[in-house]
């Protein structure tokens, strides 16, 4: 098995650390990112487009060092933002020949976030086509390798960002989450991946403001430079009405310090059927949480399949409604999957589409219920090793998973309560032949809009590794 992953390759809060004292220089770190992306981009196709005039900003960042200007908390550190972000003047396709030739006229949000704490961007990621899916292979750009075995999935949507930080291109790079784009990459890629809050960073990315399930997120290679970029990222701001009203304090280095704090633990959320290597895994990190001084104690969540497919109904209205017309448009170059979700969700009636909320209001009160008496709740991140690169190859799991109507993805029912914050952090590998090497990771939801405890959490998993 080749693998594309770099072990060494340094932390944000590192990076920005060493610019800021001149130890190192914006152009050195950036050109190094952008030679690694060209390095890695034949074998991972983690990019649409790599910015070798982000050398321009390098530059721009570096006078502003010499000067003694203030800095921002990113100033000179190299990032990637995914190809669903509009970014303005830049090709933006969202992985669909619908959107081949789109230009924004405006920067989205983050984008803006990110500028403004001094991050220099060197490039888009790849998603699958409209960001739909667990795999990142899509009609317009292809497969994305996996950098721990190209001849597996990053996972997705985020998987072109995931790989990108995995295999030492950036240290930072943003992803969307909507059942799991964040932390399903990130545990498959064996890194950091945090779902925010609900309007804990603005998103206005989407035709409408007002989608319930919709999160910016950082893939990073640790907790801290996750809370980095949050703490960049996060608002309040107009651009998205639904943002969170009070910032967090972010600026100080996590601790990991989880003394007296009470975790609740369950493998497979009352319906999943978890992968043995990945049970024991987290069932280990449970307990080195709890000799670090945690209490860690077994909990029943009860999820059930019909939580998973109430988010899938969500799923394919908000593809029927915001990328339907491309069903017609593009024709036969849609990515079949896509034609389905749309097909299914112009189904789906105003009523039944209403009592989706009976289902999503069931899940909140038990896990209310856990997290009434638990700071947070512990469980995998995915329930299964990463699945082949390409859709093709996948397809038997694929169709398995159809066929169990629920999905090997341990994330998707935590955007159906999206105040609470969800981070998956690697706590392992994969011994078997077949799987050898694959990581695991393990999910940390927490009460609602408390990101700093979740993160917390994280890095207390950072600090006693398997």
């Amino acid at each position: 098995m080749t693998t594309l992953v770099d072990p060494g390759a340094p932390a944000a809060v590192e990076l920005a650390a060493a610019i800021a004292t001149g130890a190192r220089s914006p152009v050195e770190v950036v050109t190094a990112a952008l030679e690694r992306a060209q390095a890695v981009q034949p074998a991972l196709n983690c990019f649409t487009a790599i910015w070798d005039d982000a050398l321009d900003a390098a530059e721009q960042a570096a006078a502003a060092v010499a000067r003694g200007d203030v800095l921002g908390r990113l100033h000179g550190v190299p990032v990637a933002v995914k190809d669903t972000t509009p970014v303005a003047g830049r090709r933006t396709t969202l992985g669909s020949y619908a959107f081949e030739h789109w230009v924004p006229e405006r920067d989205a949000y983050i984008v803006t976030a990110l500028r403004r704490a001094g991050a220099v961007i060197i490039g888009q990621t790849t998603s699958p086509e409209f960001a739909h899916t667990l795999q990142t292979d899509s009609p317009l750009w292809g497969v994305t390798r996996n950098p721990h075995d190209p001849d597996r999935t990053p996972g997705g949507s985020s998987g072109g960002s995931a790989a990108a930080v995995a295999s030492g291109c950036v240290p930072l790079a943003e992803g969307s989450d909507m059942g799991g784009s964040v932390r399903i990459p990130a545990a498959w890629s064996g890194i950091v991946g945090l779902k925010p809050s609900l309007g804990r960073i603005p998103m206005d990315v989407l035709p409408g403001l007002f989608d319930s399930i919709s999160h910016h997120g950082p893939l990073a290679r640790c907790a801290d430079d996750a809370r980095l970029f949050l703490a960049a990222a996060q608002g309040p701001d107009d651009a998205d009405i639904m943002s969170i009203p009070g910032p967090l304090d972010l600026d100080r280095p996590l601790s990991g310090d989880v003394r007296g704090l009470r975790l609740g633990l369950s493998i497979d959320l009352g319906c999943f059927s978890v992968d043995p290597e990945i049970a024991a895994a987290v069932t280990a990190a449970a307990e080195r949480l709890a000799a670090a001084g945690a209490d860690v104690e077994e909990v029943t969540v009860g999820v059930s399949l019909e939580h998973e497919q109430a988010w899938m109904t969500l799923w394919a209205v908000f593809m029927a409604a915001y990328f339907g017309d491309a069903r017609e448009q593009i024709g036969e170059r849609i990515d079949p999957d896509v034609a389905a979700l749309i097909d299914l969700g112009r189904t789906v009636s105003a009523v039944e589409y209403k009592r989706v909320e009976l289902v999503r209001t069931d899940l909140w009160r038990r896990l209310a219920a856990v997290l009434a008496d638990h700071d947070a709740l512990l469980c995998p991140a995915m329930a299964v090793p990463p699945w082949p690169a390409s859709k093709e190859a996948a397809r038997t799991h694929r169709e398995s998973r159809r066929e169990a109507g629920i999905s090997p993805a341990m994330t998707t029912v935590f955007n159906l309560v999206p105040q609470c914050p969800a981070i998956s952090v690697p706590v392992g590998t994969h011994s078997r032949a077949d799987d050898a090497g694959l990581p695991i990771g393990l999910q940390v939801v927490g009460r609602r809009w408390r990101d700093n405890l979740v993160l917390e959490v994280a890095r207390a998993v950072e600090l006693t590794p398997a």
